[in-house]
């Protein structure tokens, strides 16, 4: 072991079962423990783990892991409640790309994915140590260690010598590995979630007799719910509530509760949480508001400690309407209605409103969690449950904040192809950012969050209301194939507004072929309109518009219907019911129709068809073409197959760890790359920079020009110190310098304002004409590596005219992110100036993904101006900052 593996914090993850585990490095002090562990084994498992059933084994094997600290030796241990009962470890020898590995799991503990879970924590420690392979040796007959190899997920080959057999394992991260954690992860998850949306028996502590009480109302929930399990009260100064028996403590029930619902003040949930570990609770919800610093480490260790999942503090609560359930431990006003929508929010008063309004439309609830402060399960735990649960099928988030966002992007990914993940954008502005930050101490910033969105399919909308509204539709109607949108009206200022609303949102409303207007013409009254949008006007019949909206529906240019209504008195004179022109279907539809009726009292509504489905029929035509717009979003996502991230050639990622570990070494507490540095990095991964040189004399600088200098004669001097960013600002840059008395006036101009601060400068040739573009990147704390691109120049803060994806970028990623800006246009040869090589653009930012992916130190990089030509692609400047930073393996399986 190095000190450096002893100084890394232990992790907590879940077992198979659901149950939790401690992960830590071995220390000195755990040698009794470990010699336990194999002395407790049977002789058959001690045979088979050293070839021998010696007691002696056990003795060697804790010294061997309990030595001092030695290089290439690393040893991780799986406690639980104190107790060891695991232990992995591997050992390099003379190659140090190679490490021998060997796993001990307790007697009766097998098959609960102990050993598993130490392989996979080891090999993200040797991959941190640039450990490329393990090898292990097994007795031939031992299945159990052979399967779980072959399970990890990673490629193996065996070689068999007489009774044993050499297993040699390659630990390359690809998606294969990733996918086979990620299952692993997701069983384990939701297991540990059954205590918390299943529990058979609920202990509400503090629940009050006097109205108001929290506790209180969250026991009259849970009883006149109808929750299918038993229900007691921890309250010492009742004998009752509701007719529910209360007890004087957790260890005086009678059952212990799988859930308890804990309503004390501040100041006792850390002890009462301690109480309900020891008395072997599964699962806490704490709706307690405002603990301090003190109490929330206290909570959480009582949680992990004991091996108990928590949802809160300072939270509504959770539902689950399954009928073999009906749990519904929340203070809300009401009971959420059933049905198959599955809510996690983190404010309570959205949850509120997002359970009213799912009840109202008739969707109905799944199951409901308020996240409340979020110390443990998070919005990508509820996305693997209702992935597995069989009765959710759409998803609707409220997240402030992101514990792991790169693990959330993973799982939403896989979940959003089976159902529409929605979330309500919040802290877009800087005060949002602000309030949620008080609120949650985690806000993101936006152009991440937006970009994880993106990446992961999920729906982003901007309000609870537009979530709603969008939520309607994408439960009721099929998705549109394309953007293209019919509007239909019975009065023309509706429908232009209508129209407005879906060019506003992105939607097309093409011309329709002849044919169709043929048709239309003759369906519809004399003095019909039949472009698009269609204006059938006020005689329009029932009738009529059924026809016109059927025959629209068929016609292969037209992906959706927005039928836009106003009331009139023809319509109701007649006894007409225009809106059945929507809800009175004469066959099966697969494209999507929706309504908007100006008059409506609510914002959305879902109209009940003769089918027995629903159509969703909004009061504004923003609201149904902004709903519109994201279905068709959805499908174009789903429509598009999954992205690799390519394997680029000529990648010297070696090198460049080599430079950043070099700098930092030079420089401690990190900083900005000097120019050579900086170019020598550029080079590791082919991003191609214009010619260059660097002068720290006028003479040298003289030399340089002459070097430089292209057809016409011209130069550029920038001037450079360490932590200069904006040249442009400081006036840092001359350009248009000819002959040598210019280069000359130029070094003499920055010696004079510069003096001492500059330690050199550096000269290019004059740029050709080209598109300037910015590419960049910043590391996130939390999000990781963040790639930015849009228009460069000086103006390019100013303008904002930039687009973000997460890296490592797929090939759908860096097309998403080149044609996402304004001036994408200007790239693919718009006013006739034609296209740059978008290749060697795409080959840069793919570089870049990957330099900012191997590099965990790269804090950030800006390569302002990026020339693009038709000819190729240079970066003209580049700066890049260097932190002392470790890696870090955010698919590593562990509880936050």
């Amino acid at each position: 072991m190095t000190d450096d593996l002893l100084s890394r914090p232990p992790v907590h993850a879940l077992l198979a079962d659901g149950t939790t585990v401690r992960i830590r490095a071995v220390e000195r002090g755990d040698h009794e423990q470990l010699q336990g562990l194999y002395e407790e084994m049977s002789p058959e498992n001690l045979r088979l783990r050293f070839f021998a059933a010696s007691r002696r084994s056990a003795e060697l094997a804790a010294d061997r892991a309990c030595a001092p600290p030695r290089p290439g030796y690393r040893a991780l241990l799986a406690e639980r409640e104190g107790q060891v009962i695991g232990l992995a470890e591997y050992e390099t020898g003379e190659d140090t790309a190679t490490a021998e590995i060997s796993i001990a799991v307790a007697d009766g503990l097998h098959h609960r994915g102990v050993g598993t879970l130490l392989i996979e924590h080891l090999v993200s420690a040797a991959r941190a140590e640039g450990i490329v392979t393990f090898t292990a040796d097994a007795l031939s007959e031992n299945s159990e260690v052979l399967r779980l190899f072959s399970d990890l997920g990673l490629h193996m080959s065996r070689s068999f010598d007489g009774p044993e057999v050499r297993c040699t394992i390659a630990l390359t991260e690809d998606d294969t590995y990733l996918t086979a954690v990620e299952a692993r992860g997701r069983a384990a998850d939701v297991a540990s979630l059954e205590p918390l949306l299943r529990p058979r028996t609920v202990a509400v502590i503090g629940a009050g007799r006097k109205p108001g009480s929290v506790g209180r109302a969250v026991l009259h929930h849970l009883r006149t719910g109808g929750f299918t399990g038993r229900l007691f009260a921890v309250n010492p100064a009742a004998t009752s509530v509701f007719g529910v028996p209360c007890h004087p403590s957790v260890s005086a029930l009678p059952r212990t509760p799988d859930l308890a619902v804990v309503a004390v003040p501040a100041a006792a949930v850390p002890a009462t949480a301690e109480e309900c570990g020891k008395a072997g609770v599964r699962a806490l919800l704490v709706v307690t508001a405002g603990l301090d610093r003190d109490q929330a480490r206290a909570l959480m260790a009582a949680c992990r400690s004991h091996g108990m999942r928590l949802v809160g503090p300072n939270c509504l609560g959770i539902s689950h309407t399954d009928p073999a359930v009906r749990l519904d431990a929340t203070f809300a006003v009401g009971h959420p209605s059933p049905g198959t929508a599955g809510v996690a929010v983190q404010s309570g008063g959205v949850g509120i409103a997002l359970l009213d309004g799912l009840t109202r439309l008739g969707i109905g609830v799944s199951s409901f969690a308020s996240l409340g402060d979020k110390y443990d399960v998070s919005g990508n735990d509820m996305l693997q449950w209702w992935e597995s649960d069989g009765r959710t099928d759409l998803a609707l988030l409220h997240l402030e904040s992101f514990g792991n966002p790169r693990a959330f992007s993973r799982t939403a990914r896989r979940v959003t192809r089976r159902m529409p993940v929605l979330t309500v954008d919040a802290g877009r502005t800087e005060a949002g950012r602000r309030a949620a930050a008080s609120h949650t101490a985690a806000a993101t910033p936006t152009m991440t969050r937006r970009a994880l969105f993106t990446q992961a399919g999920v729906t982003a909308t901007g309000s609870v209301g537009e979530l709603l509204e969008t939520a309607a539709l994408l439960h009721s109607q099929p998705l549109p194939k394309g953007f293209r949108v019919a509007v239909l009206t019975n009065a023309g200022g509706a429908g232009v507004l209508a129209a407005d609303a879906c060019v506003e949102a992105g939607l097309l409303l093409p011309a329709f072929a002849p044919e169709l207007v043929d048709d239309l013409l003759t369906l519809l009254p004399g003095g019909a309109s039949v472009g698009n949008p269609v204006d059938a006007t006020a005689a329009v019949t029932e009738e009529q518009l059924k026809d016109c909206v059927e025959r629209v529906l068929r016609n292969g240019g037209i992906d959706a219907v927005l039928l836009a209504l106003v009331p009139t008195a023809v319509a109701a004179a007649t006894g007409d019911d225009l809106v059945r022109a929507l809800t009175d279907a004469r066959g099966p539809r697969t494209k999507p129709v929706a309504a908007v009726r100006l008059e409506q009292d609510l914002p959305v509504r879902l109209l009940p068809t003769t089918g027995g489905g629903t159509v969703p029929s909004y009061a504004e035509p923003q609201a149904a073409a902004r709903a519109l717009a994201h279905a068709a979003r959805r499908n174009a996502w789903l429509a598009r197959p999954a992205g690799t991230v390519p394997d680029l050639g000529g990648v010297d990622a070696q090198r460049a760890h080599d430079l950043a570990e070099t700098f930092l070494a030079a420089h401690p507490e990190g900083g900005w790359l000097d120019p050579r540095t900086c170019a020598d990095l550029l080079s590791c991964y082919g991003i191609p920079q214009i010619p260059w040189a660097w002068a720290e004399t006028e003479d040298a600088a003289v030399l340089a020009a002459d070097r430089l200098r292209g057809p016409d004669g011209r130069v550029v001097m920038k001037a450079h110190w360490p932590g200069l960013v904006h040249k442009s600002e400081q006036r840092a840059v001359h350009l248009d310098l000819q002959g040598d008395s210019q280069v000359r006036a130029a070094f003499r101009d920055f010696e004079t304002r510069f003096g001492d601060l500059m330690d050199g400068v550096v000269v290019q040739p004059l740029a050709p004409r080209g598109t300037e573009l910015f590419a960049g990147v910043v590391q996130d704390e939390v999000f990781g590596p963040l790639v930015l691109f849009g228009l460069g120049g000086t103006a390019t803060e100013v303008l904002g005219d930039h687009a973000a994806r997460l890296a490592p970028l797929t090939d759908h990623d860096v097309h998403d992110l080149i044609t996402a800006p304004r001036c994408a246009p200007l790239l693919f040869g718009a006013r006739g100036s034609g296209p740059v090589d978008l290749e060697r653009l795409e080959r840069l930012l793919l570089g870049l993904s990957r330099m900012a992916a191997d590099l965990p130190q790269l804090a950030e990089a800006d390569f302002n101006p990026v020339l693009a030509t038709s000819a190729g692609v240079s970066v003209l400047d580049a700066r890049v900052r260097l932190l002392p930073r470790r890696p870090h393996d955010p698919y590593l399986r562990r509880l936050r």
